[in-house]
């Protein structure tokens, strides 16, 4: 389909802000990852000593009464305030004016994997060491529901539009600006306010997935070497935290109000394996289909893609079948086709990542730079495509697709184009 010529508006990025464990600060964030600089540390919010797995991406610089008022903070899950944050850095950068004007075309799009589940643990400790109801906060259940960091967000700004809560795992956050765009496309909104959020290291998070044997455990005293997407010697991912705020508002009105425009959403798609509550179809199928069906939406052809922005978890099985549907819809073009790894670097904030991963598409279209995957050390035979493992490297990047393939077989493709 033609978007320009069928009566869809084209949808654009205006704004971003993020939150990772590279810090809060877009410039350093993109300079770290250029320099190919881990974020991930040893835990330091509780004590690790006992999981197999005491490594994390925190983030390092965030303090919650520096971006909300302290008593809206205090009723809020951590996975809230950094959505709020980071949706606030974005708006701050799309020079969008408050109060925003015409509350009604403005929507809200935000996902979260987890969401507010720290909240109900802590609820579950007090009434459990008090037995008493009055030793449970009042604000549990609203903090931890996974649908309030999209309330929190509209609350904010006022916004009375279409509002939004993704929760496909893995897959959110690309999932949550692919809607955003939708909102836009369609003209059921005029700005949408976009994000993915995830903050629940926690004991029982870590434990739980250690129990599944999803995380790394020879890295605990190296951890930035701990996440090596695409290596024979993966062992699995590094749960992390982090939030991306991204506002998308249709290309006239950008236009119009002389906005900076960082990239075009021009298309994107989502499937389900439904083969498996953890493990992907090793057939590559599902990747497959939703890489293809993101492109037929933007009306890209294979030969156009200048770049990929890979799922790459660092776990033996999402690579491997990543780098398969890569193959198999590419064909020999898979092998000319620059990739790399976020979660190389930040690890993998689960609900954010994908949001996190389209402010890195955008970028790497705005300033024609791809930033590296590291820690590429030991390459998995079959894993043989170009990650981008020497370092950053310029190039010429127009069309980006951006993959995010999660637990339960969610998928989720973007296409990122240049403006």
């Amino acid at each position: 389909m033609n978007h320009r010529s069928n009566g869809l508006r084209r949808a654009v990025i205006t704004g971003v802000g993020v939150i990772t464990p590279l810090g809060s600060n877009l410039e350093s964030f993109w300079q770290a990852l250029l320099a190919g600089r881990s974020g991930i540390r040893k835990i330091q919010q509780f004590d690790a000593s006992n999981l197999p797995c005491r490594i994390a991406g925190e983030i390092p610089d965030f303090e919650a009464t520096d971006h909300i008022p302290a008593k809206k903070a205090r009723r809020m899950a951590r996975s809230s305030q950094i959505a709020v944050a980071a949706v606030q850095m974005a708006v701050a950068d799309a020079g969008l004016e408050e109060p925003l004007a015409e509350p009604e075309r403005v929507g809200v799009s935000v996902g979260t994997g987890i969401g507010g589940l720290d909240r109900a643990i802590e609820a579950d400790r007090a009434y459990q060491i008090h037995g008493l109801v009055a030793k449970v906060n009042p604000f549990t259940i609203p903090a931890a529901i996974p649908n309030m960091s999209a309330f929190h967000v509209a609350n904010r700004y006022g916004a009375h539009g279409p509002s939004m809560s993704v929760v496909t795992a893995c897959a959110t956050g690309t999932q949550s600006v692919g809607e955003a765009a939708e909102m836009i496309r369609t003209g059921r909104a005029d700005v949408v306010l976009a994000a993915g959020t995830e903050a629940l290291i926690q004991d029982f998070t870590l434990a739980g997935f250690a129990a599944m044997r999803a995380l790394p455990t020879h890295y605990n005293d190296d951890p930035e070497r701990a996440s090596r997407p695409f290596n024979i010697d993966r062992e699995g991912f590094v749960f992390s935290e982090g939030a991306a705020g991204l506002v998308i508002e249709s290309l006239e009105g950008a236009r119009e109000r002389g906005a900076h425009i960082y990239a075009e959403v021009a298309g994107h798609a989502s499937s389900s394996d439904a083969f498996h509550m953890a493990a992907p179809d090793p057939s590559g199928a599902g990747a497959l289909r939703t890489m293809r069906w993101a492109l037929e939406d933007a009306e890209v052809s294979t030969d156009e893609v200048d770049y990929i922005n890979a799922h790459g978890t660092s776990t033996v099985a999402n690579d491997a079948v990543e780098t398969l549907a890569i193959k198999l819809l590419f064909d020999e073009r898979a092998y000319q086709i620059p990739i790399s790894s976020t979660k190389s670097m930040i690890g993998h904030p689960m609900g954010a990542s994908g949001a996190i991963e389209a402010v890195v598409s955008a970028l790497t279209i705005e300033r024609g730079v791809i930033h590296p995957t590291i820690n590429m050390e030991s390459p998995d035979p079959d894993c043989d495509l170009d990650y981008v493992s020497q370092g950053a490297r310029e190039a010429d990047v127009k069309v980006v697709l951006s993959n995010s393939f999660g637990l339960g077989g969610q998928n989720a493709c973007l296409v990122l184009r240049k403006v």
